[in-house]
């Protein structure tokens, strides 16, 4: 399959098979997303995969851009073409109704978040895909366990529901400022583990971003919405705190990366430092797992065969 887009600077062919072509320059990627993804649970323990680590987040750079094509503006393209054909994506998903998409994005901080829900599903029609931001949970939802709130926001049969934040602040700033014990933690863990389980094991397919910035880049996007009156509504000062709190917080997503990395809900470190390349990797991954679920339209039906309208 084929995607050709025509853009106000060149033309760029977009194939399936991860190679971009700028017009007389072609560049055939290969990602490879195994040193991105933590070894899913019960791995490290399989006799098969002797010699296999813990995932140490320290050893992803998040400057780093292993899907580009080393052309911006082809990257660029890319991006563009993919958020296109997620659209065709989720109408086929819609139409089969077999299954549901969890899109989970974590991440510090200015991670891209935001920026991720624009540049990756900004083609796809809003009647498909749904968001939801998550806060600090209000006191109804305190009165409930900490679960019971999410599970209200899941998607439905052929949609699409997007997570910026998710049930994961509850294992990370509960253990950072030692809320909760470590024993508690690794409960909510295994409660997490049981609960995306069941979920998948009834048609939700489950995607975890972590968008992995560098202390350095995160300082620089906080100082812009210090420095630019209109990005103020984004800046709170407890985002300093929080920052203040930088390597807590990486040793936590390190934890909960290999603690909640499972066959049914894989984690993918995205390398964020480059808001494109985020872009690409969340999308490539995304229209490669669509893929693999060989959706189909509905059978036809008989009793419109030979109908005119008249």
């Amino acid at each position: 399959m084929r995607f050709v887009h025509e853009g106000s600077i060149a033309q760029y062919n977009v194939f399936t098979e991860s190679k971009f072509q700028l017009r007389d320059t072609k560049v055939t990627l290969k990602p490879n997303l195994s040193p991105w993804q933590p070894p899913l649970i019960g791995a490290i323990d399989d006799p098969k995969k002797k010699g296999l680590k813990s995932f140490k987040l320290s050893d992803c750079d998040p400057a780093d851009k292993p899907f580009s094509s080393g052309n911006k503006q082809g990257d660029k393209a890319a991006v563009e073409a993919l958020a296109l054909e997620l659209d065709k994506l989720q109408n086929l998903f819609y139409a089969d109704k077999r299954f549901k998409l969890l899109v989970v994005l974590q991440g510090m901080d200015a991670s891209g978040k935001d920026g991720t829900l624009r540049g990756v599903f900004n083609r796809v029609t809003p009647l498909g895909v749904h968001t939801m931001a998550w806060k600090a949970p209000s006191e109804d939802e305190r009165a409930h366990d900490y679960l019971w709130r999410i599970h209200q926001h899941m998607p439905r049969a052929g949609e699409f529901m997007v997570f910026n934040r998710s049930h994961y602040e509850d294992v990370l700033v509960p253990p950072v400022n030692d809320w909760i014990t470590p024993e508690q933690t690794q409960q909510r863990f295994a409660q997490i583990n049981d609960f995306e389980r069941m979920l998948s094991e009834n048609g939700t397919v489950i995607l975890k971003f972590m968008l992995h910035i560098s202390y350095e880049e995160q300082g620089i996007r906080l100082q812009e919405r210090i420095d630019d009156e209109t990005k103020h509504w984004k800046f709170s000062m407890g985002d300093l705190e929080v920052r203040k709190q930088w390597k807590a917080y990486q040793q936590v997503y390190e934890n909960l990366l290999n603690a909640t990395s499972t066959p049914w809900a894989p984690w993918t470190v995205v390398p964020a430092d480059s808001k494109t390349h985020r872009n690409l990797m969340i999308a490539s991954v995304i229209k490669d797992a669509l893929e693999k679920l060989n959706l189909r339209y509905p059978p036809a039906d008989p009793a419109l065969k030979g109908l005119k309208v008249t």
